[in-house]
């Protein structure tokens, strides 16, 4: 039985990951974003994973720096944006997209960064222990349903009080 191996991506990996995008999404607006984030200043190699499971590339997550503001704070500081990840159809309902999830929130604590925010299917990523954003008197600059947007603090704390996200304009193409 193969296993899911996860780990970061290097440049040879962008077709396969570019692929993986195309295939679960319709369009091409998440490879649009991920090569504008890679260009980016928010952009973290080591945030940047693939997985593979029998040899191949099947799986890809993102995660790059966004700012909370918190009150009237004009600088706020850096969380994490979990966008996009995605796993090949064929090869979905094998866990691959949990252990991307997984394995990103482990990095990203042990990078000692403080917070995520994810877009999207709130009952996937409340089992990673993902919070309800608006519970939390957070909301973000993007034109989505308050519902959709979760959150996990990796430092105590680092959410308290609420506050606004604000995501890059590079976000625009697909939410």
């Amino acid at each position: 039985m193969s296993t899911i191996q996860v780990r970061q991506e290097n440049p040879e990996d962008i077709r396969a990951i570019d692929v993986v995008h195309l295939s679960a999404f319709e369009g091409d607006d998440e490879v649009g974003l991920i090569d504008s984030l890679r260009a980016s200043s928010g952009f973290i190699a080591d945030l940047s994973l693939v997985a593979e499971f029998n040899g191949r590339i099947v799986g890809h997550v993102l995660l790059t720096r966004v700012r909370l503001l918190k009150g009237k704070e004009k600088e706020g500081l850096d969380i994490l944006a979990l966008a996009p990840m995605a796993v090949v159809p064929s090869q979905s309902h094998r866990g691959i997209g949990s252990e991307l999830v997984k394995a990103a929130i482990d990095k990203a604590r042990t990078l000692g960064h403080k917070a995520i925010v994810v877009v999207g299917h709130p009952e996937f990523y409340q089992r990673f222990g993902f919070k309800s954003a608006s519970k939390l008197g957070l909301e973000t600059n993007l034109a989505v349903s308050d519902d959709l947007v979760t959150v996990m603090e990796l430092i105590n704390g680092t959410l308290s009080g609420g506050g606004n996200i604000i995501y890059p304009s590079l976000f625009n193409c697909v939410y």
